[in-house]
Parts: C-alpha cells; sequence; structure tokens
C-alpha cells in the first residue's frame, strides 16, 4: 500500500482525530464498568491530548511525544490495579466510536485501528497491576497501512516495581 496518505491523513487529519477522542469519551462515560475511571476529572485538555496521541500513533505531527510521549501516557495509567474486562469493554467503544466518528468504512482502515487498540489496550494492562511503574524512555508506537511500524509494539514491556 505504498504510495498511500498516512492514516492520519487518510481519516481527516487533527480535526478527525479529536472527533474519535471525544466519541470515544462519550461512550466510556456511558460504559456501566468504564464510566468509573473516565468519570473522574482528568486533565482539562484530556480528549485534545488523547486526539495527539493517537494522532501520532497513526502517522500525525509528534504533539504528544512533546508532553513525554508514550511513556507519559502509560505512567497515567499504571499502578491503577484495574480489572481485567476493562481492556475489551475500552476496545469495544473505540471500535464503536470510530463509527460515532464517521472515519472511512474501509476494512484496512478499521482492522488496523482495531489491531492497534487491541495491542494497546493490552500493554496498558500490564502496567495497571499496584506496584508497577514505567520506564521514562519508552519509544511511541506508530502505525501505517502496514501494521506496527515501531519496534514497541513487538517487545514486552518494560516494568520496573
Amino acid at each position: 500500500m505504498t504510495g498511500r496518505p498516512s492514516i492520519y491523513e487518510f481519516v481527516g487529519g487533527a480535526p478527525a482525530f479529536l472527533t474519535l477522542a471525544s466519541a470515544l469519551n462519550e461512550r466510556c462515560l456511558a460504559d456501566p464498568v468504564l464510566n468509573h475511571p473516565f468519570s473522574h476529572q482528568g486533565h482539562p485538555e484530556h480528549l485534545e491530548r488523547l486526539a495527539e496521541y493517537l494522532g501520532e500513533v497513526f502517522g500525525g505531527p509528534a504533539l504528544y511525544s512533546a508532553l513525554g510521549g508514550h511513556s507519559a501516557m502509560l505512567t497515567i495509567h499504571a499502578n491503577t490495579g484495574a480489572d481485567d474486562d476493562l481492556g475489551a469493554r475500552f476496545v469495544d467503544c473505540f471500535d464503536h466510536a470510530v463509527d460515532d466518528a464517521k472515519f472511512p468504512d474501509e476494512p484496512a482502515l478499521r482492522r488496523l485501528l482495531h489491531q492497534y487498540m487491541t495491542w494497546a489496550t493490552s500493554e496498558v494492562h500490564r502496567y495497571s497491576p499496584h506496584g508497577s511503574s514505567v520506564s521514562p524512555d519508552l519509544e511511541m508506537p506508530h502505525w501505517s497501512w502496514d501494521g506496527p511500524v515501531s519496534s514497541v509494539v513487538d517487545s514486552p514491556p518494560r516494568r520496573l516495581t
């Protein structure tokens, strides 16, 4: 699939990822289990930062890396003692939020988005046990039309305890 625009460009760039972040947040707030962690007041720019993170993963500018990148995201979610079913519920909300955000209905795109979020929630879950901490220099994951393009996706997480 060479010669294609990045996934970020294909879906509409920053505005599309902000719409996705908003739709995902709404879906998580509506979920009876995810509502609890999502209902807590977070950073006032949470939606913008989520959009920047996802956008960067899929080929957008390195805006989230400037805020601490992948390590910063994992640190937010580490040491929470999250339940096992949160990841599957989050992926389901994400898949539906992609529809809500009116991302193109292209099978390759939908498959890649789902694969990324499945990987990402699994990684976040590995850092959730109490006593976990995150190395400050983890590589930002990147995905293209060919799937993961960064070594972080292929390596096990480094957990410091």
